[in-house]
């Protein structure tokens, strides 16, 4: 007998579960997921940060509006590959086996898309996937090699080439703007489906992910404005552990790049930085890194904008089709993104700026409007979600727990701790593990490549941080050798350890870790 619930199942659950329902209302519901790469939840206007007024985002801002935001919703391991994993598999990086950039996904057990189209949901996803290998589980799928290009890209597709190996099929090449074509491939697909049946559309727009090429018709947005600066900016780093001080911060880089003083990058293959050269009237180091930050938040937010206006041009199509009031649906990114907090850009860090995901969801069917929850939340709990809202029970290899619980009701009981770990060892970006609670984080920077996982940088010396939330937001005090807060360290070393040896993730494996671990303690 299939472990999963037949369609009569989900009926017959529902109907029971349900049973003062109508028909009507216990309609199986259509699932849209639209995720961005590398959208900081501070870029949008919903999260109410620094940029929200300079760079709104109604249209994101209208899922909500219309439903709930979560404000603690974070990624376990913050690189676009492992996330990407996480969300399908709703599994941890070393059970679904893509700790790094350079792991193939090759699920072992039925992820999301499998077990909704077992179960009678049409299901498609366009745009950037990432994971290496042949999308799974989907009627219908065309996405980018890897990374993709902003203009003219191209995609590979089901059905094309298919008995070449998936890394040297031939690709799709359509003309235009990445982010339209994303969405109107997306719209398209929509039209043709079968309307008789539920669906699952995942909506994987590539930006804002760098080099922020944005759409011409928005290079003079922000033309004559100043972006506001984050607190952390200028933030004296003597407080951090030795290791997690950088020489050289991001934005320095940046500049070098940018000026056309430094290789772009061996990934992004361009001869100058392609939405034109920075120019710094003022080169003193502060001066340098104003204008590095102006530049980047710029390009960045004008590729944002043209992920919101997708957004708009998809809600109304639900709206336009009767299709909004039975369809959840959810916006989020692969994790975050730094836009200059600490100086830095990109994600991988336990800070928060990298690791917090937005998450807005939908369903006015079932979840009141303009709600907040502060809850912690993670993408290891987005597949046993979604199962859920449709009526169907998670197989018990998935780690994460329906938010379900928590949107019906805020005070509902939730374990509130997040366990991430960052396995893609950089002497820049030491390996780290760590817990983050409602109030708390504890970090362990244990600095070491581990076998196949190695970029071939040097290991470097373990070292702990802590930051109280509550009294340092912006994470700018590390607290780790305060004596006040020895109890709650020593509580959370407790909560950590027991979080591990749950999900399974003891490092057995790697003694000199355990080593270090243990002499620092």
């Amino acid at each position: 007998m299939n472990r999963y619930i037949s369609k009569l199942g989900i009926w017959t659950t529902a109907a029971l579960t349900l049973a003062s329902c109508t028909k009507k209302e216990i309609q199986r519901p259509n699932v849209l997921i639209i995720m961005a790469d590398d959208h900081a939840a501070n870029a949008i206007s919903a999260y109410g940060s620094h940029l929200a007024k300079v760079a709104p985002t109604p249209n994101i801002d209208r899922i909500a509006n219309q439903g709930i935001i979560l404000e603690n919703c974070f990624s376990t391991n913050a690189i676009c590959t492992p996330s990407r994993a996480t969300l399908l598999s709703g599994q941890y990086s070393h059970i679904n086996g893509v700790k790094t950039l350079k792991d193939t996904y090759h699920p072992k057990q039925e992820g999301l898309a499998q077990i909704l189209q077992q179960n009678g949901y049409q299901t498609a996803i366009f745009g950037k996937w990432h994971l290496h290998s042949e999308p799974q589980g989907f009627d219908q799928w065309q996405v980018l090699p890897s990374q993709g290009h902003y203009f003219d890209p191209e995609f590979k597709t089901k059905g094309v080439d298919c008995n070449t190996p998936y890394d040297k099929r031939e690709m799709v090449q359509k003309k235009g703007y990445v982010t339209n074509i994303i969405t109107q491939m997306s719209l398209e697909w929509l039209k043709k489906r079968n309307t008789k049946e539920p669906f699952l559309l995942m909506v994987h727009q590539k930006a804002p992910h760098a080099l922020w090429e944005y759409d011409p018709k928005y290079k003079d947005l922000f033309k004559d404005v100043s972006i506001p600066e984050p607190p952390s900016l200028f933030e004296n780093k003597k407080h951090r552990a030795p290791i997690t001080i950088r020489k050289q911060n991001d934005l320095h880089r940046l500049y070098r790049r940018m000026t056309g003083q430094m290789k772009i990058s061996t990934v992004h293959n361009y001869k100058e930085w392609p939405t034109g050269k920075l120019v710094a009237n003022d080169t003193t180091e502060q001066g340098r890194i104003r204008a590095t930050y102006q530049k980047y938040l710029k390009d960045y937010l004008r590729c944002v904008r043209s992920v919101d206006d997708g957004v708009g041009n998809i809600l109304d199509y639900l709206e336009q089709n009767n299709l909004a009031e039975n369809t959840i649906v959810i916006y989020t990114s692969d994790q975050g993104m730094f836009l200059g907090e600490h100086q830095y850009l990109d994600k991988r860090w336990i800070f928060e700026e990298g690791i917090r995901m937005p998450f807005l969801i939908r369903w006015p069917k079932h979840f009141k409007a303009n709600q907040k929850r502060s809850q912690v939340v993670a993408n290891v709990d987005f597949a046993p979600s979604i199962l859920d809202f449709c009526g169907i029970t998670a197989p018990s290899y998935m780690q994460g727990k329906s938010i379900r619980p928590i949107l019906k009701n805020k005070n509902a009981k939730w374990e509130n701790l997040l366990y991430y770990r960052y396995w893609m060892h950089r002497d820049m970006t030491p390996a780290h593990f760590g817990v983050r609670t409602e109030r708390y984080k504890l970090v362990f920077y244990y600095g070491l490549n581990l076998d196949t996982h190695s970029f071939g940088h040097p290991n470097t010396p373990a070292a702990w941080e802590f930051y109280d939330l509550e009294n340092d937001p912006h994470e700018m005090h590390n607290q780790y050798r305060n004596p006040k807060y020895k109890n709650v360290i020593d509580s959370l070393k407790v909560q950590m350890k027991k979080k591990r040896d749950q999900i399974g993730d003891t490092d057995k494996h790697y003694p000199k870790l355990l080593s270090r671990y243990q002499n620092t303690l």
